[in-house]
């Protein structure tokens, strides 16, 4: 049967991060492509989880703009900085351009991404319960709304150790959806997010290690395949990293001291977490 008629689509927009001091031209950083919504926490997610801000407090000013071009729009944002904040330098050799499907694209070298965050990840001593893990998937779907409209969003969602939802954000891009999550917090004064989990809709990409590293967030947890990059970032900084976690099956790549049960005989959920990261690495989930 052929059915003709209207379909939702999600929107993707280009935003433009303009950075700099007061009383000074503020060049674009960064372009990213996105979905319109939290550009704000945006562009402060994104600014925190690339070392170019530590702290709330390291903002004076954030505003939307309609751009140069085009009234009404509002695809740029206007950061300016505290002052003593170093001005990050746009460099086009260190291009910032990113995609809707890479949050990396553009760097100079993996190195550039390898940021020291100014968090202990090792010193979080938060246990979790393959439960909770198992439960968080479905927590993080039911909390997409406009995923449930177009079917086209990846989210990223901030929970508890006891699996309660914190904050949801949802865009085309799955970093972009983590970096509306981490501004968020920065915006509140969250950071560190100690004793919380990053649950994503997508893949465990180096990048996605990254930005929970710059933030503080001790879990890592997808739905897809991590990366050998981002098992490799996860175990240099202390961090808990989940993948393939479906129904009640999971495998833990780094960090498994924070599963409670690893490696016991506890449960579905906690036999599938005892995968090695050598028996864990493959194209598809190995409970």
């Amino acid at each position: 049967m052929v059915k003709v008629g209207p379909d939702t689509l999600v929107a993707e927009e280009p935003l433009e991060i303009r950075v700099g001091v007061v009383g000074t031209p503020r060049p674009p950083l960064a372009v990213t492509m996105r979905t319109p919504g939290d550009d704000l926490d945006l562009a402060i997610g994104f600014l925190l989880t690339e070392g170019i801000i530590t702290a709330a407090g390291d903002v004076r000013t954030a505003q939307l703009c309609a751009g140069d071009q085009e009234a009404n729009t509002y695809n740029v944002v206007d950061v300016t900085l505290t002052a003593g904040v170093p001005t990050p330098q746009v460099d086009p050799a260190r291009n910032f351009y990113t995609t809707s499907s890479c949050g990396v694209c553009g760097k100079a070298s993996i190195d550039a991404v390898r940021t020291r965050s100014r968090f202990d990840l090792a010193a979080d001593d938060v246990r979790i319960a393959p439960a909770v893990l198992a439960a968080l998937p479905e927590a993080l779907r039911e909390g997409q709304r406009a995923f449930n409209t177009t079917g086209g969003l990846h989210a990223a969602g901030l929970f508890t150790a006891d699996g309660r939802l914190v904050c949801l954000r949802e865009d085309v891009g799955r970093h972009n959806a983590v970096d509306k999550v981490v501004g968020w917090a920065v915006r509140q004064g969250r950071l560190p997010l100690a004793g919380h989990v990053l649950m994503v809709s997508g893949r465990a990409s180096f990048e996605l290690c990254q930005k929970a590293w710059m933030a503080g967030i001790p879990v890592l947890a997808a739905v897809s395949a991590p990366s050998t990059l981002a098992v490799d970032l996860a175990a240099e900084a202390g961090l808990t990293l989940v993948g393939f976690l479906r129904g009640q099956t999971f495998n833990v790549y780094a960090g498994g001291q924070r599963v409670a049960g690893l490696g016991q005989d506890a449960g579905p959920a906690a036999r599938a977490a005892a995968a090695t990261p050598a028996t864990a690495l493959g194209p598809g989930p190995r409970p």
